[in-house]
């Protein structure tokens, strides 16, 4: 059972604000351990308070939220951003 990994609208526009080397790093840190991983929780912290059931990846100084839905087996990328601001 492998998992893929989607964007919501959400989490593509903050991906596209993003600088172009940004980006890039991020998109291959994805590509690189999360596309088709068997236990995406390794990677990952889960989340607590008002974002309970929610992960968090953390690649530099940017931080990427999302949902692991164990019956579609996919990675549901929610919001992509800097560490100061994705909290808010």
């Amino acid at each position: 059972m492998t998992y893929h990994v989607r964007f919501t609208r959400t989490a593509a526009k903050d991906l596209k604000k993003l600088g172009r080397h940004t980006a890039a790093l991020i998109l291959g840190w994805i590509r690189k351990n999360l596309e088709g991983c068997e236990d995406p929780r390794r990677h990952g912290k889960g989340l607590t308070a008002n974002r309970s059931g929610e992960w968090r990846y953390r690649v530099g100084d940017y931080r990427l939220i999302a949902d692991i839905q164990e019956d579609q087996v996919v990675i549901l990328m929610l919001r992509i951003g800097h560490r100061r601001d994705i909290y808010q």
